[in-house]
């Protein structure tokens, strides 16, 4: 049987920040692992630029970054403008729409259509702006990755708005989901990271079931470890969320943590993200009165981030819906015993069976003061979850498999195309 060619991939992400959400953990351990396989790589993205194992290709396609910390929503010189999709991208901005899914997809079309020859396929990493269909239209086949849809997020932080302002400013923002619905439904192959995912896709996308495939993500079992002489601090609840992000559901976490601080004073939460300071969650942060016992981390290596993990007594993921979780079978991993919600994908990857992870309903901070407190209270129970958690990520999550499996997409999508790898 004769060896399959490797693969000349474009790896393409229209923001690739290493250390919030998951698009820049998705595409420097993809990446990685690809190349592992014998495929060449090269990660074209736009800023912030993602971290990238040495020896593989950043190719930065610059914007305007109208989001930078610390001055975002900034109005740029003219000097900054460089090209009509500057001038877009400052215009959409300015209706108070998110620009870079369109904006970075049209700069990558225009790379991309000087190298035709460079690559077998592209791969987009959920950004679905229009520009995705030109790549298409060049001859450049494309499989798309969508880690949930958009309109997850759109309906959830538009309910949990408190005023008519803000839920009218938030589907503004949001206005771009209209266009990654009309790319998604137009392209032969897509991948999703979980059966939930799988059901919002076809439900909110209008996606082909027949066009959509299910390829889960992964966690690195050897970096993301127990972590001998450590002992986790007394009190410590650790998670990963955005501040500004209602799916993430820390305001509610926030609010169980004031809960259980009237017995129990001595816990405290650390935060991996920043701090938005006109967010529901800083917000509730002045409220209760929990400056002192929240701390939120950001800008660390892999290895302190595994660190905290060991240092948690808890990890907690409050949040409303995922459509995967990266954090949750990170601290798996590490062998923290976990308390999740059940809101979207959750109990699919992390075992609804209670072995696990310790569940509890979206949304309700009574129910997670509650459940906190009991595996607080049990060391035994944090014991037993925490080994069976981590057991469930080495059997079944890996950044190898998850390569190996996009490899076999890459392959059907060619197949389905009719096309040969050069």
């Amino acid at each position: 049987m004769p060896t399959e060619r490797p693969l000349r991939i474009a790896l393409l992400t229209y923001r690739g920040h290493p250390y919030t959400g998951g698009q820049g953990v998705y595409v420097r351990h993809l990446s990685r692992e690809l190349v592992g396989l014998g495929h060449h790589v090269e990660v074209i993205s736009g800023p912030p630029y993602p971290h990238l194992d040495p020896g593989i290709p950043l190719v930065e396609l610059p914007s305007l970054d109208l989001y930078r910390m610390p001055d975002p929503f900034r109005i740029p010189r003219l000097d900054e403008f460089h090209s009509l999709i500057d001038v877009l991208e400052y215009g959409v901005t300015a209706t108070a729409t998110f620009a870079e899914p369109l904006t970075f997809s049209l700069r990558a079309a225009r790379h991309l259509s000087k190298r035709l020859g460079d690559f077998d396929l592209v791969h987009d990493n959920q950004c679905l702006g229009y520009g995705i269909l030109q790549i298409q239209r060049m001859g450049l086949p494309v499989l798309e990755t969508i880690h949930h849809p958009i309109t997850v997020d759109r309906r959830l932080e538009t309910a949990h708005a408190p005023t008519p302002w803000k839920r009218f400013t938030k589907n503004r923002f949001y206005g771009f989901t209209t266009m990654q619905t009309r790319v998604a439904r137009r392209l032969p192959r897509v991948v999703t990271v979980s059966t939930n995912s799988y059901d919002d896709i076809v439900a909110d996308h209008q996606v082909d079931p027949e066009n959509l495939h299910i390829v889960h993500v992964g966690v690195d079992p050897a970096q993301f470890e127990p972590i001998d002489g450590i002992r986790p601090v007394p009190g410590r609840l650790m998670t990963t969320a955005s501040a500004d992000v209602a799916m993430k559901g820390l305001a509610f976490l926030l609010e169980a943590l004031a809960k259980l601080r009237v017995e129990r004073p001595e816990t405290h939460l650390v935060v991996i993200g920043r701090p938005k300071h006109d967010s529901r969650a800083t917000q509730t942060i002045a409220d209760l009165g929990l400056e002192d016992c929240v701390e939120f981390v950001s800008g660390v290596s892999d290895r302190r981030i595994v660190e905290l993990y060991n240092e948690a007594r808890l990890a907690v993921v409050p949040s409303l819906y995922e459509g995967f979780s990266l954090p949750a079978i990170e601290a798996m991993s590490c062998g923290v015993p976990l308390v999740a919600t059940t809101g979207g994908a959750l109990p699919e990857v992390v075992g609804a069976d209670g072995v696990t992870a310790l569940h509890v309903p979206p949304g309700d901070s009574d129910a997670l003061a509650t459940r906190i407190a009991e595996a607080l209270d049990r060391p035994d129970l944090r014991a037993t979850v925490g080994a069976a958690g981590r057991r469930r990520v080495q059997e079944n999550y890996s950044w190898r498999i998850t390569a190996e499996r996009t490899v076999e997409q890459y392959r059907a999508l060619l197949d389905q195309l009719g096309r040969t790898p050069s």
